[in-house]
């Protein structure tokens, strides 16, 4: 692997001035060679370009990526993360630029605190978002602690998502491309997490990433987004929840929200909330899934109006917005209770220490183990306030 030089050198100088990416990049102050940086490197275009801009400011860059599974296994498996090729594009990288890269094995640590979670809260009837618990446990608990440990005086990732000095303190916004904002996977950022954080990229397009990449004469400039959770291979995580617990597709009945029993299922692992195609029963009228009861291996169906809710009760709510969230019964805020939605007009509710939202319009296919995120509803809208893990709706 090979860094251009020359013509495309400049390009890359030039780019970097059109993208507002010189001086200060990390608000650190002083001269940047005094400052130690861990760059979590996933071996992707992204991480790989941040460490590359920062490398290029004259950070003292060390990149350190996080081995979360069998990479053996994941070789083979195009679009995945921190597994297999990716370890070593991401290897490669840095030693073209000349800054030290790490492999650390988190595969126990990743198996319990991400893939077990995902197995048993589908087991639960509920469905998880396991990018959120790695971030959550893994990313921005243990390697943000190696990252102090190694004297970095902060940790920098791809991250689609901006960091903004405020009047009180760091606060989370929307990254500026609305179709790359993972802030919907950031919501447990915690203020303690955010102070160390930085996010080089979260005012840039994915095109202007790319285009970075390939000034700067990187072989992963033309490398795949990944598609999939990383570790379930092709989108079936069907299979890996019946290897983490074998039996879990114990098969059951179809029951209409009426009452009537349209059929049988091969396992509530296999249904989420919203769903409408795969469900082998046939009424006359489009049903959906409206409700999962795991205890009672059923899959309750219904006509679309039936997924309409207005009360989302929520639990392990992060909150990073001002004041304190125990007196904010009735704030206003934006919500989103799906990765793909828009955010929507709601209302925090607060009562004897439980937290909720009220929505102003009903939302559907509102699925329990799914976030509702919070942002500001005023100003400027993209703020992110925090979020909470659905349990429940009305």
């Amino acid at each position: 692997m090979t860094i251009a030089t020359g013509r495309a050198d400049t390009r890359a100088d030039t780019l970097l001035e059109d993208f507002g990416l010189t001086g200060d990049l990390l608000g650190l102050g002083g001269n940047p060679s005094d400052h130690r940086v861990v760059v979590a490197m996933s071996g992707g275009v992204d991480s790989t370009v941040t460490a590359t801009v920062l490398h290029r400011a004259g950070y003292d860059v060390v990149g350190i990526t996080l081995q979360l599974y069998d990479h053996g296994a994941a070789i083979k498996k195009k679009g995945a993360c921190c597994a297999g090729q990716d370890i070593h594009d991401a290897r490669r990288a840095a030693e073209a630029m000349g800054f030290p890269h790490y492999v650390l094995d988190y595969e126990s640590r990743f198996r319990e605190s991400v893939m077990e979670d995902f197995a048993d809260t589908y087991l639960s009837g509920a469905t998880p978002i396991p990018c959120v618990r790695c971030n959550q446990s893994v990313k921005f608990a243990d390697l943000l602690k190696q990252a102090k440990q190694l004297g970095a005086a902060c940790l920098a990732t791809g991250h689609y998502i901006r960091r903004v000095d405020g009047p009180d303190g760091p606060e989370l916004r929307r990254a500026a491309d609305p179709g790359k904002d993972q802030s919907y996977f950031l919501f447990a950022t915690t203020r303690e997490q955010l102070d160390y954080l930085r996010f080089p990229l979260g005012g840039l397009t994915k095109d202007q990433t790319r285009q970075l990449a390939e000034a700067f004469g990187l072989e992963v400039a033309d490398k795949p987004d990944s598609q999939d959770i990383c570790f379930v291979p092709d989108g079936n995580y069907v299979d890996i929840v019946e290897k983490l617990r074998p039996g879990a597709s114990a098969a059951g009945e179809i029951v209409h929200v009426d009452g009537r029993v349209l059929g049988t299922h091969d396992g509530v692992i296999r249904y989420t909330v919203g769903q409408r195609r795969g469900l082998k029963v046939a009424t006359g009228e489009p049903l959906y899934v409206v409700r999962l009861d795991a205890p009672e291996r059923q899959v309750i169906v219904g006509p679309r109006e039936a997924l309409g809710v207005r009360r989302i009760a929520l639990h392990a709510v992060n909150w990073i917005g001002e004041g304190d969230l125990d007196a904010l019964d009735g704030e206003p805020v934006l919500v989103k209770v799906r990765s793909t939605r828009p955010p929507v007009p709601a209302a925090l509710s607060v009562e004897n220490g439980k937290i909720g939202i009220a929505l102003d319009e009903a939302e559907e296919g509102v699925a329990p183990g799914q976030a509702a995120v919070f942002y500001a509803p005023q100003g400027d809208a993209s703020r992110v306030l925090g979020g909470g893990w659905i349990t429940g709706t009305v």
